[in-house]
């Protein structure tokens, strides 16, 4: 194999790497949520530290690889669309502390009804899916399940936008219990912005494969939804 294709395949492990640790992030501040569990609260904020890592030793990687070579064509698209989905990946593991944070807000499990009613808990499983989804699409170079991903985005952005009036409501018949539906209300917003970050990576892949820009294109879809 030649030297330029070692080096990209040794890009895409550690990419690959880096997105396995924050769907881990991700998927244990569900756990955390649900079961008000403070010290997996704890871990995942200290492991965001490890997050942090890979996004540096990834942006030194391409860095480096500029430097080693000139890629052109698909080459320069993946290294290009690695340093993006690296951002997002980065941004997601923030996110997934950032719920962590909350999380450590609440005292117990979040009342069943609140949960219900913002179906906070379909949206973060709809929202590990889309993560999911999109790794096999980076892995297989699959555009066509990529732009399946962003398509399913649609589905946390309604959820999203119907959770202030139900939190509203619920915190005026339940004043007792203003703090946890609050805490609610900032984790839906943060899987909102996971959705945005998993469409950004989603149109990186399709930029990568295709050599085509989908950007403003689900940007204009946005501002009509």
């Amino acid at each position: 194999m030649p030297h330029i294709d070692t080096e990209l395949e040794r890009l895409k492990t550690k990419l690959l790497e880096m997105w396995d640790l924050v769907e881990y992030q991700l998927q244990s501040g569900r756990e955390a949520m649900v079961n008000a569990d403070v010290e997996l609260a704890k871990m995942i904020i200290k492991r965001d530290r490890k997050v942090n890592q890979f996004d540096v030793k990834i942006d030194r990687m391409c860095e480096k690889f500029f430097a080693l070579f000139t890629p052109v064509a698909v080459d320069l698209r993946l290294v290009l669309a690695v340093l993006k989905i690296n951002a997002n990946l980065e941004r997601i593991g923030d996110t997934a502390e950032g719920i962590a944070r909350f999380v450590k807000k609440l005292e117990a499990p979040a009342d069943p009804e609140l949960m219900e009613l913002t179906k906070v808990l379909p949206m973060y499983d709809e929202a590990l899916a889309m993560l999911a989804e999109c790794r096999v699409a980076f892995r297989n170079n699959d555009t066509a399940l990529a732009r399946m991903v962003i398509k399913r985005d649609k589905s946390l952005n309604k959820v999203y936008r119907k959770s202030d009036a139900i939190v509203t409501k619920f915190m005026a018949e339940h004043p007792d219990r203003i703090s946890e539906a609050l805490a609610i209300t900032s984790i839906i917003k943060k899987l909102e912005r996971v959705g945005d970050q998993v469409t950004n990576i989603a149109e990186e892949i399709i930029f990568y494969r295709d050599a085509k820009i989908v950007k403003h294109k689900s940007d204009k879809k946005k501002r009509k939804d």
